[in-house]
């Protein structure tokens, strides 16, 4: 196992992040946010704040910056500040004070007076249900679908037909990604064009975006990200402070840094969703499913700009039935944005469907596991494209071997003051690729350089493109100079939807091809060292007649210094052939004090199924991470959203997370099963699929130890308090 090329920086402080990036002149902006969450800017008086000392410029809807609002193919339109009067949301940027220093700017902010015409706002998402519409619109929204047998009319009446049926609801609290970076970016302006440090999950998209934004060529705009501080999907598109550093430092001929302070994090960016979703699902009395009903409701802002798709990342795919109904609607509410977070859809949809599963198991003495089982699907329902390679079966022997499932009760176990109980739920994310374009330069001093513009937010992505681009070239990985997070590089994508290993992997191999080709030909060509003879290549050294020379003495003695090349792959005809996910068992063991009813998690494990894993290391960190936030999402997190729309826990003292002391010993397992139908690299995406089904697991644990079914996260104590 080889350790990550990035961690001995960040460990030691030598890793340069967004706000670490210092010029001379250099100043500052601050942020100013609404204080209402539905109406209009009636007025905002900034001369205090102009007069203020150090203050250079304040920037409002009135006086604003000249910005355009850019569209992503594949996003849709992103929302840029300060570009009308309407406010939509509680903490909404209306305004943004550049001075000489931090403190200036901040002060000054705070001296700005803000009037309104306040309309009443809707805030409540179990009061806005009643406003529900269809959830098409937005990333990942789609329509309602439904799968019949032959002969059977509605999902009511197959339903109805069932032996065992199962009817419930279950909520999921609204979350923050809470990375440890908050948003920031430096914008400079030179004769060459700009450019925008700031952390953010691929740096060809903002650079796009911010191209659009400030209407200028693309290619006059540079994107550097190197190090992120995390993201999980809420650095996906170009960040507030990056759009008004880059108009800011244009407008006053400056360097400029903005970065959001950690309140500012919770409405200047973006969230995840709240959801409620209702399960239905109807049964043989051998476990066999008949139907599955799955309607789910989301809250989204008033831009609908994004939908929790919980129906359609879990019941459309999971199991097998004969009857399938899943719908999707959305809540606008006056609310900050909503976006992408860690396993969208699946994480929270997973609660719901392995909640409901075990209840079914319960209805029917069945042992969880022996249902999911019978029901292990070979294709997604109503579809003839069986799973690439799925072995889901194997993640729960082994895993019910590993835990010691076989001691499991229905009525869990007593230990002093303690009940402790076990649970179970699957995990399943999807198998995803996006096209990506990477470069390969060989050098005459033996070393090669893999270079691609994706982001490596903590996935460790670096240290995968040093292996895999070792491999490829075969040399060793201490030969491999890998680089990433600069949008001048071939555009690799994004770090996004556990893609990044599958798809900058596969553009790697490709290129690795490519400049091997072009290698042979550089030594066969008339006058090169293997002058017209047949060349060959393997260990870093081109072979020709007994001879062989190392790469870097071919490009010597053709007096070249570098010799590059790149490759692209994208999703091709394989989706039409196959569907393709990664598969995984969670188990979990809790303990419920009898009298305080505290919930601890006292043990968890996980067995996955992803493919061929590149680095073993980085793939067991990155499972602990994702499984770490099942515990939290479970037990910790929920954004609460006060009448008038302001966040009531916007800071991380009263936002819970985990500290080290809530999280128990927990124990990884991978099955490797390459993947070659999904690319070449044989990978398959894992850093989301560990928080899928973690939830559920501890919901179906605490339901074992208490015999009280827990229906909401994150879970409250006095959920389990008796009246």
């Amino acid at each position: 196992m080889i350790a990550r090329l990035d961690a001995a920086p960040k460990v030691t402080g030598q890793a340069r992040y967004a706000v670490d990036h210092n010029f001379p002149g250099m100043v500052y902006g601050y942020l100013v946010l609404s204080t209402i969450a539905n109406g209009e800017l009636a007025a905002m008086e900034v001369a205090a704040a102009r007069e203020a000392p150090g203050v250079l410029r304040v920037y409002t809807p009135f006086e604003p910056l000249e910005l355009h609002t850019p569209i992503s193919q594949m996003l849709g339109e992103s929302w840029v500040p300060l570009q009308d009067k309407e406010i939509a949301y509680y903490g909404q940027p209306i305004g943004f004070v550049v001075a000489e220093t931090f403190e200036a700017a901040r002060d000054a902010a705070s001296l700005i007076e803000v009037s309104y015409t306040e309309r009443p706002a809707l805030t409540s998402f179990r009061d806005g249900l009643a406003t529900a519409e269809d959830g098409k619109t937005g990333p990942r929204g789609a329509p309602s679908q439904s799968v019949l047998a032959e002969g059977v009319e509605s999902i009511e009446d197959a339903l109805a037909a069932s032996e065992v049926t199962v009817d419930a609801t279950y909520e999921t609290a609204s979350q923050n990604h809470a990375a440890m970076e908050p948003h920031s970016a430096v914008a400079v302006w030179n004769a060459d064009g700009l450019t925008v440090y700031t952390g953010n999950q691929g740096s060809h998209g903002p650079a796009d975006e911010l191209a659009q934004a400030l209407n200028i060529e693309h290619s006059a705009v540079r994107v550097v990200n190197p190090y992120v501080g995390g993201a999980f999907g809420g650095k996906g598109r170009t960040s507030t402070p990056a759009f008004l550093a880059a108009a800011a430092a244009r407008d006053l001929g400056c360097p400029v840094k903005a970065a959001l302070t950690r309140e500012q994090v919770f409405t200047a960016t973006a969230n995840r969703p709240a959801t409620v979703q209702r399960i239905s699902l109807g049964a043989r009395e051998d476990g066999t499913l008949v139907a599955v009903r799955h309607d789910a409701w989301s809250s989204t802002p008033m831009s609908r700009s994004f939908i929790e798709p919980t129906s359609h990342g879990t019941s459309r795919e999971w199991y097998a039935t004969e009857n399938l109904a899943i719908s999707q609607k959305a809540v606008p509410l006056n609310i900050p944005q909503t976006t992408f977070m860690r396993a969208p859809g699946e994480a929270p949809g997973s609660f719901a469907l392995e909640s409901a599963v075990d209840e079914l198991a319960v209805a029917l003495h069945m042992d969880p596991i022996a249902l999911r089982k019978r029901n292990n699907s070979t294709a997604p329902p109503g579809e003839d494209l069986q799973w690439s390679s799925k072995h889901l079966d194997e993640c729960f022997d082994i895993g019910a071997a590993r835990f010691g499932w076989s001691q499991r009760t229905p009525g869990g176990r007593v230990d002093g003051d303690w009940l402790v109980g076990l649970g179970t739920a699957t995990a399943m994310f999807p198998g995803l690729r996006f096209p990506a374009t990477v470069g390969i330069t060989l050098r005459a001093d033996d070393t090669a350089e893999i270079a691609t513009s994706g982001a490596d937010p903590g996935t460790g992505l670096l240290t995968v493109l040093s292996l895999i681009g070792a491999e490829s070239l075969d040399i060793p990985p201490e030969r491999v100079t890998p680089q990433l997070g600069d949008s001048a590089l071939p555009p690799g994508g994004t770090s996004g939807g556990s893609t990044a290993t599958a798809s900058a992997g596969s553009a790697t191999m490709v290129a690795a091809a490519t400049v091997i080709d072009e290698l042979l030909r550089l030594a066969s060509s008339p006058g090169g060292p293997f002058d017209g003879r047949e060349a060959t290549y393997a260990d870093g050294r081109v072979f020709a007649d007994g001879e062989s020379m190392t790469f870097g003495e071919v490009l010597r003695a053709m007096d070249q210094t570098s010799l590059a090349t790149t490759g692209s792959t994208a999703p091709g005809e394989e989706r039409t052939k196959h569907s393709f996910g990664s598969w995984g068992a969670q188990f979990c063991e809790v303990r419920v004090h009898r009298l305080t009813r505290e919930i601890r998690v006292s043990r968890l494990l996980g067995v996955f199924d992803a493919g061929r894993i590149i680095n073993p290391k980085a793939a067991r960190s990155q499972l602990l991470g994702g499984m770490i936030w099942g515990v939290s999402a479970a037990l910790h997190e929920g954004l609460d959203v006060e009448e008038n729309g302001r966040f009531a826990n916007a800071d991380l003292a009263g936002y819970l997370v985990p500290v080290n002391a809530d999280i128990p010993e927990i124990d990884i397992h991978l099955v490797e099963y390459p993947d070659t139908l999904l690319s070449d690299v044989g990978a398959r995406g894992l850093g989301e699929i560990s928080i899928v089904g973690v939830a559920a697991a501890i919901a179906n644990a605490v339901y074992n130890a208490t015999g009280i079914r827990l229906r909401r996260i994150p879970m409250m104590l006095e959920d389990l308090l008796e009246d």
